[in-house]
């Protein structure tokens, strides 16, 4: 899957487009929607925290880190003299620092802002929509060109390369 970053001038053209995706049969679940606040989405499917945050990313980071770090512990415990540590509590220590940080980094994600998001901070407080499709790779380019043929006022601002698959 891949995230297109769509620039839309206003909701007016912003509920246009989506009625658009959906017939074109990109599910609304794949849809997301920031305006600034105060500006009445109605029916349009508004990015969640996920969306919003930094959440994922830092999840990612926070498990990688986490892991390494429990594994590093694990065998700092095995090079301390009396102490045993068989490869399954080694595992398992590298498991639990991978938890920590996935929640670690979660926690500290919910409160930083989505580093692509941020970039057209100063154009949703404008008053204009952003709104983010995801769809499968090969479907890149068709929906590109449907929203440019349909709105030449929408600017398509680059495509995110991977969506994560979880949450």
């Amino acid at each position: 899957m891949r995230r297109l970053y769509f620039l839309l001038p206003d909701i007016r053209v912003a509920h246009k487009v989506v009625d658009e995706l959906l017939l074109a049969r990109v599910p609304e679940k794949h849809l997301h929607v920031i305006a600034a606040p105060g500006i009445d989405l109605g029916d349009l499917p508004e990015a969640t925290l996920a969306q919003k945050s930094d959440f994922i990313p830092a999840m990612e980071r926070g498990v990688a880190l986490g892991g390494a770090t429990g594994v590093v512990a694990g065998l700092v415990a095995l090079a301390l003299p009396g102490v045993v540590v068989a490869g399954g509590a080694l595992l398992a220590m590298g498991l639990l620092g991978a938890g920590m940080g996935a929640w670690l980094g979660g926690m500290i994600g919910m409160d930083a802002e989505n580093t692509h998001v941020r970039q057209f901070q100063s154009a949703i407080e404008k008053g204009e929509v952003l709104m983010l499709v995801d769809v499968p790779k090969e479907r890149v380019e068709e929906i590109e060109t449907l929203v440019k043929k349909h709105h030449p006022d929408a600017d398509f601002e680059g495509t995110e390369p991977t969506i994560p698959a979880f949450p």
